[in-house]
């Protein structure tokens, strides 16, 4: 979504059944590494069930060289028939990523206690770094409660919602923004090994 143009990301669907996908990508071509030169392959399966839609990520190091960690979602939620203002939101205890001029983090962090109160007219463009690494994050309203849970390698998490916009992005990362030319919170995939990391959404009927 960020840079690299969608052609190049050629995932090739190895089994799916209408309620799992099994997809792999493998990140070897010339073209390819010229944008992000470690050679590696990404595997995903995607599971939903009647309330819950999992994803898990898998990143396999070639046995050449180390693969940095940096990869993130973007999930959108909104509440249909209740206005942005009366959304419930809860966010867990953090530390904020602080930013400089260009909106790229600094490497200093503020903490910040749980949110858990009505949208309102509340904005977010920020990023935090998780205390609890199985954080949890809720939107609730109209009968409806979504939950977004970080269930491992997810340490970063940003959080999105525009004013004048009916949505909120949580995003689980596994990196800070900028992390692939700072350094700051980047982990590394020793040469021929793996990494896993799974977000989980649930949806349930509130009374």
């Amino acid at each position: 979504m960020h840079g690299v143009p969608w052609p190049r990301l050629a995932w090739q669907v190895l089994d799916e059944d209408g309620s799992t996908l099994n997809a792999r990508l493998d990140w070897t071509s010339e073209e390819q590494l010229a944008v992000f030169p470690f050679p590696h392959r990404a595997e995903m399966n995607i599971a939903l069930r009647f309330d819950t839609l999992s994803v898990e990520t898998r990143l396999l190091a070639d046995e050449s060289s180390a693969v940095p960690v940096s990869f993130g979602f973007h999930p959108y939620f909104r509440l249909p028939g209740l206005p942005r203002a009366e959304w419930q939101i809860h966010l867990p205890a953090m530390s904020r990523l602080l930013l400089d001029e260009r909106n790229i983090p600094t490497g200093e962090e503020a903490p910040v206690p749980a949110f858990d109160e009505k949208l309102g007219d509340r904005a977010f463009d920020d990023g935090f770094v998780l205390l609890d690494p199985h954080a949890l994050f809720s939107i609730a309203g109209n009968g409806r409660c979504i939950t977004v849970e970080f269930v491992e390698g997810y340490r970063y998490a940003q959080v999105f919602a525009p004013r004048d916009k009916d949505y909120i992005a949580i995003e689980p990362m596994t990196a800070p923004a900028n992390a692939l030319v700072s350094g700051r919170g980047l982990r590394l995939v020793e040469p021929g090994g793996s990494f896993r990391a799974t977000f989980r959404v649930n949806v349930q009927e509130m009374p």
